[in-house]
Parts: structure tokens; sequence; C-alpha cells
């Protein structure tokens, strides 16, 4: 048997996803026949619109996926996004400032990678997505959650309280696990400080085009030219257009970065899957329509749902999220303490034990005490989890 010490205390250090940790536990107990209810997973229950899956189809059929594509991405896709981008945002990018990732995940390891030195400051806000913090682990960086605990936002006074100033901000906007915004003004702020203090800004903004209830969304594309900036800003089709399995996001930067990330990402992947490439290129040159309906669907689910669990004694929402799909939701210490357990943590365990209901706790995003909560998914199953969740909290 292997012991750990035989790895490199990189893989040692970083912890397992703690999202996909309690997926792949609903997943096994739901293979032994356990009815499971697994609302742990950032990804929509839609199919992939067919017109998307048809021009991924059409493209193996003509021969084109035999081959290698650029390693930033082909000629095509790029040329979409930075159109998707000018008609979104206003920004004219041209090709150059483009590189396709296998994900958006892959696009902000890499970015870490050609970022980040040993002991390099790197800050986001808490709660924070899991992967932010073990991506600046593994390119050997200090990470540190800081910002307003009331609103999860960062703020320019949490900046300045630091004792030092950061090599590299990541900011998610709209946000997992909360699903806040950041207005135009706050951005704005943010923006200022990092270029007085020539900081990097990673701007994470794949949830960009889900937002609810007349929110609006202001993408920092349309507040910051991107030339000659230390502005990155990553997305991708998995999550407005239901592509989570084709595995393509993109970062948006000064070419200079660009060059640098595509040196890392050559000797990673050599570029991203063909078929995947053409499908996403009909995404964001198609009918923009699907996203709409997306976006509508889930909508309707996060008004319907936050009603229901407003309704449960032991539990809280600090605010009703503008965008993204998850609720991030206090578990109240006296619920804890009724049922004998110590930790949001014990009490996600627990609760997929007794009651088949898996969702990740607070202690994978920077903040324990709290519970995610995704509503991409079927309402009925929706429905039928928080009903398990408060069977659970009462009994």
């Amino acid at each position: 048997m292997l012991s750990d010490s035989e790895f490199s205390k990189r893989s040692q250090a970083v912890l397992p996803s703690a999202t996909l940790a309690v997926s792949k536990k609903a997943k096994e107990l739901k293979a032994a026949g356990e009815a499971v209810i697994n609302l742990g997973m950032g990804e929509p229950d839609f199919e992939t619109p067919e017109p998307i899956a048809e021009a991924a189809i059409k493209a193996i059929r003509s021969g084109k996926t035999s081959f290698y594509t650029p390693v930033g991405g082909t000629l095509g896709l790029r040329t979409g996004i930075t159109q998707l981008t000018k008609e979104l945002t206003g920004q004219s990018l041209n090709v150059n400032q483009v590189t396709v990732a296998t994900g958006a995940k892959m696009a902000l390891y890499a970015l870490n990678q050609i970022l980040i030195n040993p002991g390099d400051l790197v800050v986001s806000a808490k709660p924070y997505w899991v992967s932010y913090a073990e991506q600046v682990h593994l390119a050997e960086g200090e990470f540190q959650a800081i910002g307003d605990a009331q609103t999860g936002k960062l703020t320019v006074e949490a900046l300045e309280e630091l004792d030092r100033v950061p090599k590299l901000i990541i900011l998610n906007n709209p946000t997992n696990p909360s699903g806040i915004l950041y207005s135009r003004e706050e951005l704005l702020a943010l923006l200022e400080w990092t270029e007085k203090h020539a900081v990097f800004l990673i701007v994470d903004e794949i949830y960009g085009r889900l937002v609810y209830n007349g929110a609006t969304f202001t993408s920092v594309l349309s507040l910051k030219a991107l030339t000659n900036s230390k502005v990155i800003v990553v997305d991708g089709v998995s999550k407005s257009y239901s592509m989570t399995g084709w595995r393509i996001g993109w970062a948006l930067a000064d070419e200079t970065i660009i060059r640098q990330l595509n040196k890392v990402l050559g000797h990673m992947t050599s570029g991203p899957t063909a078929a995947a490439q053409a499908a996403a290129e009909a995404a964001v040159t198609g009918d923009q329509g699907v996203v709409e309906a997306i976006r509508l669907t889930f909508q309707e689910r996060l008004n319907w749902t936050y009603d229901q669990l407003e309704a449960i004694d032991g539990l809280t929402l600090a605010a009703k999220p503008e965008g993204a799909f998850y609720f991030f939701i206090k578990i109240d210490q006296p619920v804890l303490d009724r049922l004998g357990l110590n930790s949001s943590a014990a009490f996600a365990e627990k609760l997929l034990e007794v009651e088949k209901v898996a969702l990740p706790a607070g202690e994978g995003f920077g903040m324990p005490g709290y519970l995610r909560l995704s509503y991409a998914q079927d309402q009925a199953s929706i429905d039928e989890a928080i009903a398990r969740i408060k069977r659970f909290i009462q009994e």
C-alpha cells in the first residue's frame, strides 16, 4: 500500500472539491438503490440544446475534428466569442485577446500558474467557490478570503485593511455560492483600487447571463478596456447553455497575458477537444433565445424555492439570490445543538445518511455553519428535498 508521504507535498496539501465529493457520495448511494436527491452540483439539468449538439455531430462527420486545433482555440470559436462579447458588453476585442480552455476551471487554474509565485497573496470574497483557494495553493500562493460578512462581497474597505497588497484578486459575479451581484458602482471602486495598486484582477463571470427578477448584471468588460490592463475575464458555455459536459471555457485579457496563458496550456492540453469547440461555436454564434429559456426556468425555481426555504424555522437566508442558481443557507445554532451536531459538515453528512439529500457544507466555501443548495434540478426533486430537510430539522 502506497503512503501519502510518497506523493508531492503540493498534492497532499490540496483539499478535495467539496461539491464533487458530496456528489460522488450521492451517486454511490444512488447506484446502491437509495432514493438520493443530489442538490450539490452546479450543473443545469437541461440537455444541451439540439442545434448546439448537432453542430458537434456535423463537425465529426465532416472530418474536421480528427486533428489538433490551435492551443488557444479555433479561429471560428474565438471570433464568435469576440462577437458575443461586443454584443453583450460593448467592448471590441481581437481574437488574440481570447484563449479557449478545457472549461472555465482550467482557464482559472492556468491563470494562477502564470500569475502566482510562491508566497504571493491572492484574495477573494468570503464565501468563495471551492476551487479558488485550492488552485492558488497549487500555485504555491497564499489565499485569503476577506470582505463584508453580511453581504458576502469583496470591498475596497476590506482590501485597505490588508497588511500587504495582493498580487491577484479573484472576483466572482454573480457569486457562487450565494448568488449575489456586484453593482456598477462597486465594480468601479474595485477597478480603481486594483489599478491604483497595480494588482491583477480576475473576474469570473460564468453566471453573468443568469440573473433574475429584474436584477442588473454589470460585466467588468463594460467598464474597463482589457488592452494594456491587468483585468482578466473568465467565462464559458457550461452554465448558460447547459453544456457542463462539453468542458469549454475561455479567458479574455490583454494579448501579453494570453500569450503566457497559451504557453502553459500548450503543455497541459494542447488545446480543447475539437468537437466540443464546434458545439461551443454554435452556442455563441447561434440563437441566444436558448439562454433566455434556461434563465426563465431558473427564475421560476428560485422564486418558488425561496418561499419554501423562508418558511423553515432553523434555516436563514441573508438575502434572496439575484443570480447563479444557488441558495447559501445558514443553519441556526439551536438546530445543530438539538441534533447533537458540531458543524455544518456533520449536518450535511447526517442529512445524506438519514434523508438521502446531498448538499455541500459551508466549510468548503470558507464559511462553516452553512449549506449550499442548488436549484439546477427539476422543481419536483427540489420540493421533495426541502420536505426531507424540514423533516430532518424538526423531528
